[in-house]
Protein backbone atom coordinates (compact mmCIF):
# COMPACT_ATOMS: atom_id res chain seq x y z
CA UNK A 1 0.00 0.00 0.00
CA UNK A 2 1.46 3.62 -0.92
CA UNK A 3 2.17 5.82 1.91
CA UNK A 4 -0.72 8.24 2.76
CA UNK A 5 1.60 11.11 1.56
CA UNK A 6 2.63 9.39 -2.18
CA UNK A 7 -1.10 9.12 -2.32
CA UNK A 8 -1.88 12.97 -1.34
CA UNK A 9 1.39 14.19 -3.63
CA UNK A 10 0.38 12.52 -6.25
CA UNK A 11 -3.62 13.53 -6.51
CA UNK A 12 -2.26 16.92 -6.38
CA UNK A 13 -0.32 16.44 -9.48
CA UNK A 14 -3.51 14.48 -11.07
CA UNK A 15 -5.80 17.82 -9.73
CA UNK A 16 -3.01 19.75 -11.61
CA UNK A 17 -3.06 17.93 -14.57
CA UNK A 18 -6.86 17.91 -15.37
CA UNK A 19 -7.11 21.35 -14.72
CA UNK A 20 -4.37 22.08 -16.91
CA UNK A 21 -6.28 19.89 -19.80
CA UNK A 22 -9.42 21.36 -19.20
CA UNK A 23 -8.17 25.20 -19.36
CA UNK A 24 -6.08 23.99 -22.72
CA UNK A 25 -9.10 22.71 -24.15
CA UNK A 26 -11.25 26.17 -23.23
CA UNK A 27 -10.17 28.46 -25.75
CA UNK A 28 -11.10 25.86 -28.57
CA UNK A 29 -14.38 24.73 -27.28
CA UNK A 30 -15.37 28.18 -26.30
CA UNK A 31 -15.39 29.20 -29.90
CA UNK A 32 -17.82 25.52 -30.60
CA UNK A 33 -20.74 27.31 -28.73
CA UNK A 34 -19.90 25.42 -25.84
CA UNK A 35 -20.00 26.23 -22.12
CA UNK A 36 -16.92 25.32 -19.93
CA UNK A 37 -18.38 22.67 -18.22
CA UNK A 38 -18.29 20.52 -21.38
CA UNK A 39 -14.72 21.03 -22.11
CA UNK A 40 -14.10 20.04 -18.07
CA UNK A 41 -16.30 16.84 -19.32
CA UNK A 42 -14.23 16.21 -22.43
CA UNK A 43 -10.76 17.00 -20.28
CA UNK A 44 -11.97 13.73 -18.14
CA UNK A 45 -12.27 11.27 -21.03
CA UNK A 46 -9.08 12.50 -22.94
CA UNK A 47 -7.18 11.98 -20.30
CA UNK A 48 -8.80 8.09 -19.64
CA UNK A 49 -7.95 5.09 -21.28
CA UNK A 50 -9.76 5.52 -24.52
CA UNK A 51 -7.21 8.61 -25.51
CA UNK A 52 -4.08 8.74 -23.54
CA UNK A 53 -4.32 5.36 -22.89
CA UNK A 54 -4.44 4.82 -26.42
CA UNK A 55 -1.53 7.48 -27.56
CA UNK A 56 0.93 6.76 -24.38
CA UNK A 57 -0.82 3.76 -22.05
CA UNK A 58 2.44 3.20 -19.74
CA UNK A 59 1.70 7.50 -18.76
CA UNK A 60 -1.81 7.18 -18.36
CA UNK A 61 -1.29 4.10 -16.14
CA UNK A 62 1.21 6.11 -14.03
CA UNK A 63 -0.96 9.15 -13.71
CA UNK A 64 -4.13 7.73 -13.46
CA UNK A 65 -3.57 3.89 -11.12
CA UNK A 66 -6.94 2.48 -11.23
CA UNK A 67 -5.34 -1.20 -9.52
CA UNK A 68 -3.44 -1.74 -6.88
CA UNK A 69 -1.82 -5.52 -6.74
CA UNK A 70 -0.68 -7.20 -3.13
CA UNK A 71 0.28 -10.22 -3.59
CA UNK A 72 -2.60 -12.39 -5.27
CA UNK A 73 -5.07 -9.96 -4.73
CA UNK A 74 -6.38 -6.76 -6.82
CA UNK A 75 -7.93 -3.91 -5.33
CA UNK A 76 -8.93 -0.53 -6.18
CA UNK A 77 -5.83 1.93 -6.20
CA UNK A 78 -6.49 4.21 -3.47
CA UNK A 79 -5.93 7.60 -5.42
CA UNK A 80 -8.44 6.55 -7.97
CA UNK A 81 -10.48 6.06 -4.23
CA UNK A 82 -9.60 9.72 -3.55
CA UNK A 83 -10.54 10.99 -7.13
CA UNK A 84 -13.96 9.42 -6.38
CA UNK A 85 -14.64 10.81 -3.09
CA UNK A 86 -13.61 14.43 -4.28
CA UNK A 87 -15.59 14.10 -6.93
CA UNK A 88 -19.00 13.24 -5.23
CA UNK A 89 -17.86 16.11 -2.29
CA UNK A 90 -18.43 18.70 -5.58
CA UNK A 91 -21.02 17.12 -7.17
CA UNK A 92 -23.10 17.29 -3.90
CA UNK A 93 -22.11 21.12 -3.29
CA UNK A 94 -22.56 21.94 -7.16
CA UNK A 95 -26.05 20.76 -7.31
CA UNK A 96 -26.25 22.35 -3.63
CA UNK A 97 -25.41 25.72 -5.46
CA UNK A 98 -27.80 24.36 -8.27
CA UNK A 99 -30.63 24.02 -6.33
CA UNK A 100 -30.09 27.67 -4.64
CA UNK A 101 -29.78 29.71 -7.97
CA UNK A 102 -32.86 27.85 -8.42
CA UNK A 103 -35.78 30.83 -9.83
CA UNK A 104 -39.07 29.33 -7.86
CA UNK A 105 -41.49 32.39 -8.73
CA UNK A 106 -40.57 31.80 -12.37
CA UNK A 107 -41.66 28.08 -11.87
CA UNK A 108 -45.25 29.00 -9.86
CA UNK A 109 -46.19 30.87 -12.68
CA UNK A 110 -45.66 28.40 -15.14
CA UNK A 111 -46.35 25.50 -13.16
CA UNK A 112 -48.96 23.36 -15.71
CA UNK A 113 -46.46 24.17 -18.61
CA UNK A 114 -43.65 22.40 -17.41
CA UNK A 115 -45.81 19.40 -16.16
CA UNK A 116 -47.04 18.93 -19.27
CA UNK A 117 -43.75 19.21 -21.00
CA UNK A 118 -41.78 16.83 -18.05
CA UNK A 119 -44.40 13.94 -18.88
CA UNK A 120 -43.66 13.96 -22.80
CA UNK A 121 -39.86 13.99 -21.32
CA UNK A 122 -40.27 10.82 -19.13
CA UNK A 123 -43.08 9.03 -21.11
CA UNK A 124 -41.34 9.09 -24.76
CA UNK A 125 -38.05 7.72 -23.92
CA UNK A 126 -39.74 5.50 -21.19
CA UNK A 127 -41.30 3.52 -24.27
CA UNK A 128 -38.48 4.32 -27.11
CA UNK A 129 -35.55 3.73 -24.29
CA UNK A 130 -37.70 0.50 -23.01
CA UNK A 131 -37.22 -0.97 -25.82
CA UNK A 132 -33.72 -0.35 -26.93
CA UNK A 133 -33.25 -2.21 -23.84
CA UNK A 134 -35.21 -4.89 -23.71
CA UNK A 135 -34.00 -5.81 -27.18
CA UNK A 136 -30.01 -5.47 -25.78
CA UNK A 137 -30.82 -7.85 -22.99
CA UNK A 138 -32.18 -10.07 -25.90
CA UNK A 139 -28.57 -10.02 -27.95
CA UNK A 140 -26.53 -9.97 -24.63
CA UNK A 141 -23.32 -8.65 -23.75
CA UNK A 142 -24.62 -5.30 -22.86
CA UNK A 143 -26.53 -6.53 -19.39
CA UNK A 144 -24.55 -8.96 -16.65
CA UNK A 145 -26.53 -12.24 -16.61
CA UNK A 146 -28.85 -10.79 -13.42
CA UNK A 147 -30.53 -8.19 -15.23
CA UNK A 148 -33.66 -9.63 -16.80
CA UNK A 149 -35.34 -7.74 -20.05
CA UNK A 150 -37.78 -5.53 -17.85
CA UNK A 151 -34.83 -4.22 -16.15
CA UNK A 152 -32.92 -3.25 -18.95
CA UNK A 153 -35.34 -1.91 -20.55
CA UNK A 154 -36.47 0.30 -17.46
CA UNK A 155 -32.27 1.18 -17.39
CA UNK A 156 -32.22 2.48 -20.72
CA UNK A 157 -35.43 4.10 -20.30
CA UNK A 158 -33.99 6.02 -17.61
CA UNK A 159 -30.59 6.69 -19.50
CA UNK A 160 -33.12 8.13 -22.25
CA UNK A 161 -34.89 9.88 -20.10
CA UNK A 162 -32.31 12.13 -17.99
CA UNK A 163 -31.24 15.13 -18.39
CA UNK A 164 -28.32 16.53 -16.50
CA UNK A 165 -29.46 18.11 -14.16
CA UNK A 166 -26.02 20.44 -13.10
CA UNK A 167 -25.02 20.37 -16.36
CA UNK A 168 -28.08 22.24 -17.68
CA UNK A 169 -27.80 24.56 -14.97
CA UNK A 170 -24.38 25.78 -16.01
CA UNK A 171 -25.51 25.93 -19.81
CA UNK A 172 -28.53 27.72 -18.62
CA UNK A 173 -26.55 30.45 -16.32
CA UNK A 174 -24.24 30.22 -18.93
CA UNK A 175 -26.17 31.85 -21.56
CA UNK A 176 -27.97 33.98 -19.48
CA UNK A 177 -31.29 31.98 -19.47
CA UNK A 178 -31.33 32.05 -15.69
CA UNK A 179 -33.86 34.57 -15.31
CA UNK A 180 -36.15 33.44 -18.37
CA UNK A 181 -38.93 31.25 -18.93
CA UNK A 182 -37.24 28.92 -20.97
CA UNK A 183 -34.65 28.85 -18.78
CA UNK A 184 -36.50 27.67 -15.45
CA UNK A 185 -38.96 25.34 -17.30
CA UNK A 186 -36.51 23.62 -18.87
CA UNK A 187 -34.22 23.53 -15.62
CA UNK A 188 -38.28 22.24 -13.76
CA UNK A 189 -38.35 19.15 -16.55
CA UNK A 190 -34.91 18.48 -15.86
CA UNK A 191 -35.72 17.81 -11.95
CA UNK A 192 -39.00 15.95 -12.59
CA UNK A 193 -37.55 13.68 -15.77
CA UNK A 194 -34.27 12.79 -13.39
CA UNK A 195 -36.37 12.21 -10.38
CA UNK A 196 -38.41 9.86 -12.73
CA UNK A 197 -35.12 8.53 -13.92
CA UNK A 198 -33.69 7.91 -10.34
CA UNK A 199 -36.52 6.02 -9.32
CA UNK A 200 -36.57 3.71 -12.27
CA UNK A 201 -32.95 3.02 -11.73
CA UNK A 202 -33.20 2.36 -7.77
CA UNK A 203 -36.15 0.22 -8.98
CA UNK A 204 -33.79 -1.69 -11.16
CA UNK A 205 -31.18 -2.13 -8.49
CA UNK A 206 -32.91 -3.23 -5.84
CA UNK A 207 -34.68 -5.67 -7.59
CA UNK A 208 -31.50 -7.28 -9.30
CA UNK A 209 -30.83 -7.40 -5.38
CA UNK A 210 -33.53 -9.64 -4.88
CA UNK A 211 -35.29 -6.74 -2.82
CA UNK A 212 -38.50 -4.82 -4.27
CA UNK A 213 -38.14 -2.97 -0.73
CA UNK A 214 -34.94 -0.51 -1.89
CA UNK A 215 -37.59 0.58 -4.81
CA UNK A 216 -40.60 1.41 -2.42
CA UNK A 217 -37.24 3.20 -0.06
CA UNK A 218 -36.54 5.26 -2.45
CA UNK A 219 -40.09 6.48 -3.43
CA UNK A 220 -41.57 6.61 -0.03
CA UNK A 221 -38.14 7.96 1.37
CA UNK A 222 -37.64 10.89 -1.39
CA UNK A 223 -40.94 11.77 -1.07
CA UNK A 224 -40.84 11.96 2.68
CA UNK A 225 -37.74 13.82 2.44
CA UNK A 226 -38.85 16.83 0.03
CA UNK A 227 -41.99 17.15 1.72
CA UNK A 228 -39.99 17.79 5.33
CA UNK A 229 -37.26 19.71 3.75
CA UNK A 230 -40.56 22.10 2.46
CA UNK A 231 -42.80 22.31 5.30
CA UNK A 232 -40.06 22.22 8.23
CA UNK A 233 -36.76 22.56 6.61
CA UNK A 234 -37.86 25.79 5.11
CA UNK A 235 -38.88 27.74 8.32
CA UNK A 236 -35.71 26.41 9.84
CA UNK A 237 -33.53 27.95 7.24
CA UNK A 238 -35.39 30.89 6.87
CA UNK A 239 -34.09 32.01 10.08
CA UNK A 240 -30.37 32.23 8.91
CA UNK A 241 -31.38 35.75 7.70
CA UNK A 242 -32.67 36.99 10.71
CA UNK A 243 -29.75 35.51 13.13
CA UNK A 244 -27.31 37.79 13.68
CA UNK A 245 -23.51 36.71 14.15
CA UNK A 246 -20.61 38.47 15.82
CA UNK A 247 -19.34 41.21 14.29
CA UNK A 248 -15.86 39.85 14.93
CA UNK A 249 -17.34 36.77 13.21
CA UNK A 250 -18.30 38.69 9.89
CA UNK A 251 -15.28 41.23 9.89
CA UNK A 252 -12.95 37.96 9.94
CA UNK A 253 -14.91 36.39 6.69
CA UNK A 254 -15.52 39.18 4.59
CA UNK A 255 -19.29 39.00 5.27
CA UNK A 256 -19.68 35.04 5.42
CA UNK A 257 -20.40 34.24 8.99
CA UNK A 258 -18.73 31.15 10.16
CA UNK A 259 -21.30 30.03 12.05
CA UNK A 260 -24.13 30.02 9.24
CA UNK A 261 -22.36 28.46 6.80
CA UNK A 262 -21.37 25.88 9.48
CA UNK A 263 -25.16 25.30 9.16
CA UNK A 264 -25.39 25.01 5.71
CA UNK A 265 -22.99 22.42 4.89
CA UNK A 266 -24.21 20.76 7.95
CA UNK A 267 -27.75 20.65 6.26
CA UNK A 268 -26.49 19.96 2.77
CA UNK A 269 -24.20 17.13 4.10
CA UNK A 270 -26.69 15.36 6.00
CA UNK A 271 -29.34 15.56 3.29
CA UNK A 272 -26.89 14.11 0.92
CA UNK A 273 -26.13 11.25 3.25
CA UNK A 274 -30.17 10.75 3.53
CA UNK A 275 -30.99 10.68 0.29
CA UNK A 276 -28.01 8.32 -0.61
CA UNK A 277 -29.22 5.79 2.05
CA UNK A 278 -32.82 5.59 0.86
CA UNK A 279 -31.76 5.31 -2.76
CA UNK A 280 -32.67 8.72 -4.81
CA UNK A 281 -28.97 9.11 -4.51
CA UNK A 282 -27.10 12.42 -2.70
CA UNK A 283 -27.35 15.17 -5.74
CA UNK A 284 -31.14 15.16 -4.85
CA UNK A 285 -30.57 16.00 -1.56
CA UNK A 286 -28.30 18.74 -2.05
CA UNK A 287 -30.37 20.33 -5.05
CA UNK A 288 -33.70 20.42 -2.54
CA UNK A 289 -31.56 21.91 0.12
CA UNK A 290 -30.22 24.37 -2.05
CA UNK A 291 -33.98 25.22 -3.23
CA UNK A 292 -34.92 25.74 -0.13
CA UNK A 293 -32.98 28.17 1.26
CA UNK A 294 -33.82 31.26 2.68
CA UNK A 295 -32.94 33.74 -0.59
CA UNK A 296 -30.89 36.86 0.38
CA UNK A 297 -27.47 38.45 0.79
CA UNK A 298 -26.57 35.43 2.71
CA UNK A 299 -27.46 32.74 0.03
CA UNK A 300 -26.00 35.52 -2.49
CA UNK A 301 -22.45 35.43 -0.22
CA UNK A 302 -22.06 31.10 -0.02
CA UNK A 303 -22.61 31.03 -3.79
CA UNK A 304 -20.05 33.81 -4.43
CA UNK A 305 -17.55 32.16 -2.21
CA UNK A 306 -18.59 28.65 -2.83
CA UNK A 307 -18.62 28.17 -6.56
CA UNK A 308 -15.28 28.94 -8.22
CA UNK A 309 -13.57 26.05 -5.54
CA UNK A 310 -16.84 24.04 -6.40
CA UNK A 311 -16.92 23.92 -10.13
CA UNK A 312 -12.90 24.39 -10.90
CA UNK A 313 -11.02 22.27 -8.47
CA UNK A 314 -13.36 20.25 -6.92
CA UNK A 315 -15.84 18.50 -9.91
CA UNK A 316 -13.69 17.86 -12.21
CA UNK A 317 -12.56 15.18 -10.35
CA UNK A 318 -15.85 13.40 -11.07
CA UNK A 319 -15.34 13.75 -14.59
CA UNK A 320 -12.09 12.02 -14.62
CA UNK A 321 -13.33 9.41 -12.94
CA UNK A 322 -15.87 8.54 -15.30
CA UNK A 323 -13.19 8.57 -18.06
CA UNK A 324 -11.28 6.19 -16.62
CA UNK A 325 -14.31 3.98 -17.05
CA UNK A 326 -14.64 4.67 -20.77
CA UNK A 327 -13.10 2.37 -23.04
CA UNK A 328 -14.15 3.15 -26.70
CA UNK A 329 -11.79 0.50 -28.13
CA UNK A 330 -14.73 -1.94 -26.83
CA UNK A 331 -17.36 -0.84 -29.17
CA UNK A 332 -15.58 -0.93 -32.73
CA UNK A 333 -17.03 -3.95 -33.73
CA UNK A 334 -19.57 -3.80 -36.56
CA UNK A 335 -22.32 -4.80 -34.42
CA UNK A 336 -21.94 -2.64 -31.43
CA UNK A 337 -21.32 0.40 -33.48
CA UNK A 338 -24.65 -0.32 -35.39
CA UNK A 339 -26.01 -0.21 -32.17
CA UNK A 340 -24.36 3.00 -30.38
CA UNK A 341 -25.72 4.34 -33.39
CA UNK A 342 -29.27 3.60 -32.51
CA UNK A 343 -28.95 4.59 -29.21
CA UNK A 344 -27.92 7.87 -30.30
CA UNK A 345 -30.94 8.18 -32.69
CA UNK A 346 -32.95 7.18 -30.06
CA UNK A 347 -31.98 9.71 -27.37
CA UNK A 348 -32.15 12.15 -29.32
CA UNK A 349 -35.51 11.96 -30.72
CA UNK A 350 -36.93 10.62 -27.50
CA UNK A 351 -36.01 14.25 -25.72
CA UNK A 352 -35.84 16.79 -28.08
CA UNK A 353 -38.50 15.84 -30.03
CA UNK A 354 -40.91 15.02 -27.30
CA UNK A 355 -39.79 18.08 -25.35
CA UNK A 356 -39.79 20.02 -28.17
CA UNK A 357 -43.33 19.34 -29.52
CA UNK A 358 -44.92 19.05 -25.97
CA UNK A 359 -43.20 23.07 -25.17
CA UNK A 360 -45.09 23.88 -28.70
CA UNK A 361 -48.62 22.32 -27.86
CA UNK A 362 -48.07 24.12 -24.45
CA UNK A 363 -47.91 27.59 -26.50
CA UNK A 364 -44.53 27.84 -26.78
CA UNK A 365 -43.14 29.59 -30.12
CA UNK A 366 -41.08 27.21 -32.26
CA UNK A 367 -38.15 29.25 -31.16
CA UNK A 368 -38.59 28.87 -27.33
CA UNK A 369 -39.57 24.97 -27.98
CA UNK A 370 -36.87 24.05 -30.15
CA UNK A 371 -34.67 25.63 -27.53
CA UNK A 372 -36.08 23.38 -24.96
CA UNK A 373 -35.83 20.32 -27.02
CA UNK A 374 -32.31 21.19 -27.36
CA UNK A 375 -31.31 21.78 -23.61
CA UNK A 376 -33.12 18.76 -23.00
CA UNK A 377 -30.61 16.57 -24.49
CA UNK A 378 -27.98 18.14 -22.47
CA UNK A 379 -27.15 14.52 -20.65
CA UNK A 380 -23.57 14.88 -19.65
CA UNK A 381 -23.18 15.02 -15.43
CA UNK A 382 -26.76 13.09 -14.47
CA UNK A 383 -26.33 10.36 -17.10
CA UNK A 384 -22.43 9.66 -15.82
CA UNK A 385 -23.55 9.19 -12.40
CA UNK A 386 -26.31 6.73 -13.46
CA UNK A 387 -23.54 5.10 -15.65
CA UNK A 388 -21.40 4.55 -12.67
CA UNK A 389 -24.39 3.74 -10.69
CA UNK A 390 -25.15 1.02 -12.46
CA UNK A 391 -21.72 -0.68 -13.35
CA UNK A 392 -20.80 -0.27 -9.94
CA UNK A 393 -23.66 -2.76 -8.99
CA UNK A 394 -22.88 -5.07 -11.38
CA UNK A 395 -26.12 -4.39 -13.77
CA UNK A 396 -23.67 -3.13 -17.30
CA UNK A 397 -21.05 -4.39 -18.87
CA UNK A 398 -18.02 -2.12 -19.51
CA UNK A 399 -19.49 -2.06 -23.79
CA UNK A 400 -22.66 -0.80 -22.69
CA UNK A 401 -21.42 1.98 -20.41
CA UNK A 402 -18.97 2.80 -23.12
CA UNK A 403 -21.77 3.14 -25.59
CA UNK A 404 -24.05 5.71 -23.15
CA UNK A 405 -21.22 7.08 -22.32
CA UNK A 406 -20.40 7.89 -25.92
CA UNK A 407 -23.65 9.43 -26.49
CA UNK A 408 -23.70 10.99 -23.46
CA UNK A 409 -20.38 13.56 -24.60
CA UNK A 410 -22.58 13.71 -28.44
CA UNK A 411 -25.81 14.53 -27.25
CA UNK A 412 -24.60 17.56 -24.68
CA UNK A 413 -21.84 18.47 -27.38
CA UNK A 414 -25.19 19.55 -29.88
CA UNK A 415 -27.45 21.16 -26.90
CA UNK A 416 -25.61 24.24 -26.53
CA UNK A 417 -24.79 25.15 -30.71
CA UNK A 418 -28.67 23.80 -30.88
CA UNK A 419 -30.25 26.34 -28.44
CA UNK A 420 -28.37 29.13 -29.83
CA UNK A 421 -29.40 28.90 -32.96
CA UNK A 422 -32.52 29.36 -32.38
CA UNK A 423 -31.98 32.34 -30.05
CA UNK A 424 -30.43 34.12 -32.71
CA UNK A 425 -32.66 33.48 -35.28
CA UNK A 426 -35.43 34.82 -32.47
CA UNK A 427 -33.02 37.45 -31.97
CA UNK A 428 -33.03 38.27 -35.78
CA UNK A 429 -36.94 38.83 -35.59
CA UNK A 430 -36.35 41.40 -32.70
CA UNK A 431 -37.49 39.42 -30.00
CA UNK A 432 -35.63 37.82 -27.11
CA UNK A 433 -36.20 34.79 -23.95
CA UNK A 434 -37.84 37.09 -20.98
CA UNK A 435 -39.54 35.61 -17.89
CA UNK A 436 -43.02 35.76 -19.74
CA UNK A 437 -41.78 33.79 -22.81
CA UNK A 438 -40.68 36.07 -25.95
CA UNK A 439 -40.39 39.69 -25.06
CA UNK A 440 -38.95 42.84 -27.84
CA UNK A 441 -35.26 42.86 -27.53
CA UNK A 442 -33.58 46.14 -26.93
CA UNK A 443 -30.55 45.01 -27.41
CA UNK A 444 -31.43 44.89 -31.67
CA UNK A 445 -31.25 47.95 -33.64
CA UNK A 446 -33.81 48.82 -36.34
CA UNK A 447 -31.29 47.92 -38.79
CA UNK A 448 -31.48 44.09 -37.18
CA UNK A 449 -27.96 44.62 -36.14
CA UNK A 450 -27.56 42.77 -32.74
CA UNK A 451 -25.43 44.39 -29.56
CA UNK A 452 -23.23 42.31 -28.13
CA UNK A 453 -23.82 39.53 -25.73
CA UNK A 454 -22.06 39.58 -22.02
CA UNK A 455 -19.94 35.96 -21.64
CA UNK A 456 -21.28 34.15 -18.56
CA UNK A 457 -18.01 32.75 -16.82
CA UNK A 458 -19.95 31.36 -13.75
CA UNK A 459 -22.79 28.77 -12.37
Amino acid sequence: MPPLLSIASHFFLQVAVILLTYRLLWPVFRRLAQVQVVAIMVAGFLLGPSVLGWIWPAAQHWLFPAKLTIGAETFMHPNLTVIYVVGQLGLVLYMFLVGASFKLDILGAHVRQAGVTSAAGIGVPLILGGLVGWWMVSLGGYFTDKVMHWQGGFFVAAAVAITAFPMLAWIVCDSGLLDTRLGTMALSCAAIDDACSWVLLATVVATAKGSSFGALLAIGGGLGYLLFMIYVGRPLLGRLETWNPPRADVERTGGLPIAHTSVILLVVLTASWFTDVVGIYSVFGAFVAGAVMPRGALLDAVRERFEPLVTYLLLPAFFIYSGLNTQLSLILDPGTLLMAGIVLVVSFAAKFGAIGLAARWQGMSWYEAGSMGALANARGLMELILLNIGFEAGLISGKLYTILALMTIITTFVATPLQRLFERRLKRSGSKFGPAGEEPDDAVSPAGQQAPVEEHDHL
